[in-house]
């Protein structure tokens, strides 16, 4: 049952413009997870009731050697103060799904294994997250009219990219330097988490073809921020913070000449929210733009800056799959859904910094 004054505010919100609109209900699939947890604040900032939905897996929080049981709980007890509905349940599993997206205006599907060296491990469980997983989201969104975001990522487009590249003094450089989404997917070599991120978003367009479901696959970049618990498998920037702050050796494997357009949260969460007011559906590279690209060692020499520590750094061979350079055009999402990134790569990466120095016991393990 909702709170009165909560259920009075959704249903008298009054916009920016002065009128009275109807407040939203949103479910934000992996609620309890980096991304899913910025979506979350987003739209209970905003004063909208958000469900998030969210089995509170480990599987990457384990391989990452931080306190995985207090890391685990630490956006479920940030939601819960927020006064988010929190959902232990699995997009596996219809039944939890349905009841919990019923009377929602919007999905927000950000729950996924989004690492490779996962899927490779455990191809069974990388389909079952990403290809069952999010049919089963799509099904809903069907089946009761909700329109829906699905969280994709860059990788869909394969490593022959690499071939494309020359090597510079700090980073690999491409001419032209951004890539839009007409760009060809699945070029080189194809690992299970290329295959189910690129089959969930087929699934997308056949849901948007058939049944006309409002809905667009966000092709996303390097994304940091607060509350990223990064490991080597997942989330580089935080993990190269992390390390820094602890004094713990960083591993990069290849040259560290590797570029993405990294990405805040809060600006993919504003996204989320620039697609619901739009419903112009389809594929957008969501990412950071030419701006905001940056190299592994550039990354690493800004946190050192940032941070005043010195990073301890080792190297290790590439791996399997491995994408050398990924700078998202951004002129689709920008023409379509009215959206640009806003936080500086400097200013974001600091509140970044800041909250590992909060939060230090969340990395170290006693």
């Amino acid at each position: 049952m909702i709170h009165e004054s909560k259920k009075l505010l959704r249903l008298t919100k009054p916009n920016v413009m002065g009128r009275i609109e109807k407040g939203l209900k949103v479910l934000v699939t992996g609620g309890c997870g980096f991304i899913g947890s910025h979506a979350c604040e987003f739209y209970a900032m905003r004063g909208e009731e958000v469900i998030s939905f969210d089995n509170l897996t480990k599987h990457e929080l384990q391989r990452t050697g931080y306190a995985a049981e207090a890391a685990r709980n630490y956006n479920w007890v940030f939601l819960k103060r927020l006064k988010v509905d929190l959902i232990d349940g699995d997009i596996r599993n219809r039944k939890e799904l349905e009841k919990a997206a019923k009377g929602c205006d919007c999905i927000i599907h950000t729950a996924a294994q989004p690492a490779m060296t996962i899927s490779i491990e455990d191809p069974s469980l990388d389909e079952s997250t990403n290809v069952t997983g999010t049919l089963n989201v799509l099904d809903t969104a069907r089946k009761f009219g909700i329109p829906v975001v699905y969280c994709s990522t860059i990788h869909v487009y394969g490593n022959k990219i690499n071939e494309t590249l020359r090597e510079g003094e700090t980073r690999y450089v491409r001419d032209p330097q951004a890539i839009d989404e007409q760009h060809p997917t699945l070029e080189g070599t194809i690992t299970p988490l290329h295959a189910s991120k690129r089959s969930a978003e087929l699934y997308v367009q056949a849901f948007v073809d058939t049944y006309g479901v409002d809905a667009a696959s966000f092709r996303l970049t390097g994304l940091y921020g607060p509350r990223q618990f990064g490991g080597e498998d997942h989330g580089w920037v935080a993990n190269f913070a992390i390390r820094t702050i602890l004094g713990m050796p960083i591993t990069i494997y290849g040259t560290g000449k590797q570029v993405r357009d990294i990405l805040y949260a809060s600006d993919v969460a504003e996204a989320f929210h620039a697609f619901y007011k739009s419903r112009k559906r389809g594929i957008y590279n969501i990412g950071g733009g030419p701006e905001r690209s940056i190299s592994l060692i550039e990354c690493i020499k800004l946190i050192e800056r940032l941070s005043g520590k010195k990073p301890i750094v080792k190297y290790g061979a590439e791996r399997l799959g491995d994408l050398r350079y990924f700078v998202c055009d951004i002129s689709k999402a920008k023409k379509n859904l009215g959206w640009e990134p806003r936080v500086p790569l400097e200013e974001g990466t600091s509140r970044l910094i800041n909250w590992i120095r909060q939060n230090e016991n969340l990395f170290r393990v006693s």
